[in-house]
């Protein structure tokens, strides 16, 4: 499953267009800034600006979900101590078990120890092994934790959960739900990356977001843009693992990890393009899309009939390939 990485190393940074050929309908105000390791870009419907309650929103978020800052709830909970759990924390382990269940258990939050012995987690690296793998999946799956009473339930004190690979998402939703709050009824919000769409840019438009083409190495200096969506009403998230990954002796290592294996993904499958109501939703599907792989991904956004995907994979020679779910179509610009 995606770590740290995901959230505080872009895995794919989605570029906003915007058409200058036009003039602006209405004042829009643009406001950027840093969260959860990587960056932030927001644009509203409003002249007032409103950076500094959303950068102390955010700053509250992380005090719930972040396993990188000392005291958090999360961190808390994974030290077994005791500790009051907030709305943020609820809704994240509801959503994450949630979308468990509907993929058979690939999107797993449990997953932690595995990806803090890969290398990329909140622990230092101690390196993997068939047999370290072996002990460290059982502490891993649903059926080890439940939330009871607002407090967490372990079966055993070695479990813990990192909530990177949907907690980004849910950011998202939390400022999309301030905005809407201050009466903001066009604006693209955008954190690492995921982001979420109200309304029309300033142009009177839907929004226009690149998804990347999975170059292998690719930065956000260096990028080429495979296809342009326009979407207004929606969310986007985007997963892959052609940008961070390890390679020891000669062996590649990406960072969504199965957790009923405990092994990296292999699979043709470069990139995951969710587009969902809720950014929370998208960011964990398309966590769990990249897991299991071109053929079972197709079959996770075939029975979830609020979803669209677009899924950039390799042939057997080695070519981008694309597959797109039918009503992806009416989003793709070009």
């Amino acid at each position: 499953m995606k770590t740290k990485v995901k959230i505080y190393l872009t895995v794919v940074i989605a570029i906003i267009f915007t058409l200058q050929s036009c003039q602006p309908d209405e004042t829009y105000t643009r406001i950027s800034g840093e969260t959860q390791g990587t960056t932030y870009n927001i644009i509203y419907n409003k002249s007032e600006m409103l950076k500094h309650e959303i950068d102390s929103l955010l700053h509250n978020f992380d005090k719930s979900l972040s396993t990188y800052i000392d005291g958090t709830i999360i961190s808390k909970v994974n030290n077994n101590e005791q500790v009051e759990l907030d709305e943020y924390f609820i809704s994240v382990f509801n959503k994450s078990m949630e979308i468990s269940e509907k993929t058979d258990g690939m999107f797993d939050i449990t997953v932690a120890p595995l990806i803090n012995a890969y290398g990329f987690g909140f622990t230092e690296e101690t390196g993997v092994s068939d047999t370290i793998i072996d002990s460290l999946l059982q502490f891993v799956g649903f059926d080890k934790i439940k939330l009871e009473n607002n407090k967490i339930i372990k079966t055993d004190p070695r479990v813990m959960i990192d909530c990177n690979a949907i907690a980004q998402g849910y950011a998202v939703d939390i400022v999309a739900n301030f905005l809407d709050k201050k009466g903001c009824n066009n604006y693209m919000i955008e954190i690492g990356g995921e982001l979420i769409t109200k309304g029309k840019n300033e142009f009177g438009e839907n929004w226009k977001i690149g998804i990347d083409k999975p170059i292998e190495g690719s930065d956000t200096q260096n990028r080429e843009i495979q296809t342009i969506v326009t979407i207004s009403d929606k969310a986007m998230a985007t997963s892959g693992d052609y940008r961070r990954y390890k390679v020891k002796d000669g062996i590649k290592y990406s960072h969504s990890i199965n957790p009923k294996t405990g092994k990296t993904a292999k699979d043709n499958l470069l990139s995951v393009t969710i587009l969902a109501e809720d950014c929370m939703t998208a960011d964990g599907y398309a966590t769990a899309c990249m897991i299991v792989g071109l053929e079972k991904a197709k079959k996770i956004v075939e029975d979830n009939e609020d979803m669209e995907a677009y899924f950039i994979y390799s042939d057997n020679k080695g070519e981008y390939q694309i597959y797109f779910t039918e009503g992806f179509k009416e989003f793709i610009l070009e």
